[in-house]
């Protein structure tokens, strides 16, 4: 039985989402994630200005008259939603965790795939893959993946991206548009990451929380590690430490960038402490215009 207060943030969630997608985002999904090619269509007489190219022989030579192959854009998408459901994502210093931004990103891009007449499927993963819901259309497949992005109790508490990507390997042969949302606070992903870019259109959403980077100073402090459950003691008012975490941060995330960069890989940075709308646009409108 699903708690009332979940019902609710999934209703909350839809709301919300539902409105961004109509009022805000209207037009740029479909705009940047395209079909899957041109299938035929039908065939009809040939007209001045037809391209010859496009001349149906068989059907001429039968009929005697010209006639010509039409064909349209193969609209249909699958999109994979790949959440990481480990320790960190239960993180956060502003209005929300990690893990609540991921459910509302994944709520805003499974209805603007729905809304296209696209299948939502979702991985859930931490450092095993905890669950998969097969790739489906409609209004009540897709409150089941925000439920499931809310509700679900992982098993796990570390990460591995590695073992997330096999599977996505395994149970997508077709090309799919799949979203990887996580703080990738993982390694050893690349190789595999690389080769499946190449089967798939992978978009990388990496969220992160500025505490992560930024201590306050607060004296001693005792902090425990969300994937490994180690507790360490911090002194906040050092000044030589603080340095070493922000050089540590900075050094993940160029590493993270790094990869990215290398197989052209497209990815959008999110925080806690800021709306997701405006990094989302501003990722719809440079997707956009290299499509154009």
């Amino acid at each position: 039985m699903i708690p009332k207060e979940i019902l609710k943030k999934v209703r909350q969630i839809e709301i919300r989402t539902g409105k961004l997608v109509n009022d805000v985002f209207a037009g740029s999904y479909e705009s940047v994630f395209k079909g899957r090619g041109m299938e035929f269509h039908e065939v009809r007489e040939y007209v001045p200005g037809d391209d010859i190219r496009s001349i149906d022989w068989n059907v001429t030579a039968r009929t005697g008259n010209p006639y010509v192959k039409k064909f349209v854009e193969e609209r249909e998408l699958t999109v994979l939603l790949m959440a990481d459901m480990s320790g960190s994502g239960y993180f956060g210093t502003k209005e929300k965790m990690k893990k609540e931004i991921m459910a509302e990103i994944g709520a805003l891009l499974a209805f603007s795939a729905i809304k296209n007449n696209d299948k939502v499927g979702l991985i859930l993963f931490t450092d095993q893959v905890e669950k998969f819901i097969a790739p489906k259309k409609g209004r009540p497949h897709v409150l089941r993946v925000i439920r499931e992005l809310l509700y679900y109790k992982p098993q796990g508490k570390k990460t591995s991206i590695n073992a997330a990507l096999e599977y996505l390997g395994k149970v997508l042969k077709k090309r799919a548009v799949v979203f990887l949302i996580s703080d990738f606070m993982d390694s050893n992903y690349e190789r595999l990451l690389r080769i499946l870019n190449k089967r798939h259109d992978i978009i990388g959403i990496s969220i992160s929380d500025p505490r992560e980077t930024h201590l306050p100073d607060v004296g001693l402090i005792e902090f425990e590690d969300a994937e490994t459950g180690e507790m360490i003691c911090v002194d906040t008012s050092d000044v030589l430490l603080k340095n070493e975490i922000i050089k540590r941060k900075r050094s993940f995330m160029e590493n993270r960038n790094r990869i990215f960069k290398s197989m052209a890989l497209d990815s959008i940075d999110l925080s806690t402490r800021e709306s997701y709308i405006k990094p989302l646009m501003l990722f719809f409108r440079a997707r956009a215009k290299r499509f154009r």
